[in-house]
């Protein structure tokens, strides 16, 4: 298989899985998620806990933006069912992140989000 990169600080899954990183498989929370059927999800974690990644990862699974883009999720836990297999890109997903919004007040980070 060789040795594979880490990807210290990369957020997106897509990349990730295209250049063959290093990637612990995650798509397990896709399953538990979808099948607890929450009405509201919190993901609270420490910093560099990979919260944005996962996030990242379940908009590439749902969203239609990426129908059809099971390569992705080829070898992972997720492809090996076939109800999920179905779900992959059926959806549409908006996703917001403040990963990149790291002011000290309120009004800073709104600025700073307003100008992402």
């Amino acid at each position: 298989m060789g040795v594979r990169t880490v990807g210290i600080g990369n957020q997106d899954f897509e990349t990730i899985r295209k250049k063959n990183c290093f990637y612990i498989d995650k798509t397990g929370f896709i399953k538990e998620w979808w099948e607890n059927m929450d009405t509201v999800t919190l993901i609270a974690r420490p910093r560099r806990f990979g919260k944005t990644l996962t996030m990242n990862m379940t908009e590439k699974f749902f969203s239609v933006r990426y129908a059809g883009r099971g390569d992705l999720f080829e070898g992972l836990r997720i492809w090996d069912s076939e109800k999920f297999r179905k779900l992959q890109g059926t959806y549409p997903v908006l996703f917001i992140s403040f990963a990149d919004v790291k002011e000290n007040s309120f009004l800073q980070a709104r600025k700073k989000y307003a100008a992402l």
